[in-house]
């Protein structure tokens, strides 16, 4: 089971949410993530949501990618 310390990964606002309101919210409340490249990510791949970039077969893609490469060494 996977686990973060949500404290690491998200936007103070963010920290005392519950995961249904995190994978909602914009994706900005991730630390390091500004509202202007929040909106640069939704105008290039219609990335709204938390959820929509977990989801992004990209961004799928080049994990599974890194694992590979990771498992190769």
């Amino acid at each position: 089971m996977a686990s973060i310390d949500l404290n690491n990964v998200l936007d103070k606002a963010w920290a005392d949410k519950s995961l249904p309101e995190i994978m909602a919210a914009p994706v900005a409340a991730l630390r390091g993530i500004s509202d202007r490249t929040g909106e640069l990510l939704n105008e290039a791949l219609g990335i709204k949501t938390v959820a929509d970039l977990a989801n992004l077969p990209y961004a799928r893609w080049a994990q599974a990618l890194a694992e590979l490469d990771a498992a190769a060494k």
